[in-house]
This record gives structure tokens, sequence and C-alpha cells, in this order.
């Protein structure tokens, strides 16, 4: 029962990133820049990001069923925490270079979450690899966004 309980911490924590980053909606300021032509439409956004912040929980939880707090999970805890800061750059201040620097640390972050953890859950790390793959992704549309609003 123990270990349910933890689950659903790990959940409650990422829910509670995902609504404080849902708070900060794209709006007029993102649809007027310019973007490259590869941006994906905004409603995939929501799909994929439920299903990420679901497999950030179950990896997070499954290195701490396994270790406790250590290394792995303190690099858990940041990429959660520069999660949810992009959005606030992003949308809730209108700074792409923030976010952009945000963005490279929140990859840093996950990588050190998945080399960390690689020993203690390799199922875990492997839940991160949509995520790394993602934040990759939205790391060089945010660089393209960036270039074509200088």
């Amino acid at each position: 029962m123990r270990r349910y309980i933890s689950l659903f911490v790990f959940l409650a924590l990422t829910t509670l990133v995902a609504s404080i980053a849902g708070a900060f909606s794209p709006g007029d300021w993102y649809q007027g820049l310019a973007k490259p032509d590869w941006t994906p439409p905004n409603w995939l956004f929501g799909p994929v990001w439920s299903v990420i912040y679901l497999l950030i929980a179950i990896a997070g939880w499954l290195v701490w069923r396994s270790k406790g707090l250590g290394i792995g999970l303190l690099f858990w805890f940041a990429q959660l925490g520069l999660n949810g800061l992009w959005s606030y750059f992003m949308f809730g201040e209108n700074r792409i270079d923030y976010a952009m620097a945000d963005i490279v640390a929140l990859w840093v972050a996950i990588a050190g979450f998945m080399l960390t953890s690689w020993r203690i859950s390799k199922l875990a790390v492997l839940l991160f690899v949509p995520y790394l793959a993602w934040v990759s992704f939205a790391a060089t549309l945010n660089l393209a966004i960036l270039q074509l609003n200088q």
C-alpha cells in the first residue's frame, strides 16, 4: 500500500507542474510570432505532454522505490522545476531567450537523470527517452522561433 501512496505523490507533483505550466497559455503573442513551417499544430502539445508527464511521474517513482533520495532523484526534481519554468518564461513573460536557456538546462537535467538512474532502474530511463526526444525537438523549435523573431 505504501508504494502506491508514493506513486500518488509523484503523480500529484507532475500534475501540479503540468497545471502550473498550463496556466501560461500561448495566446495572441505566440500566435503573432514567426514560426518555422514544421511547427506542430497547437492541439498536439496537450496530448503529447499528458503522456510525457505520466512517464515522468512513473520514472521518478521507480527510482524512488529502488534507491530513495539520491542524485538521480535530485535531477528528477530539477527537471520538473525547469519544465514548469519554461512555460512561464515563454508565455508568461514572453521571453523566448529565457525559455531557450531554460530548455537547455532542462535537457541537461533530463540527461542527468537518465545517466545517474541507469543502474537503479533501466525502465525509468527508458520511460524518459520520449521526454528527451520531445524536449530535443522543442529546443530546436524554441531556437528556430528565437532566430526568426530577433
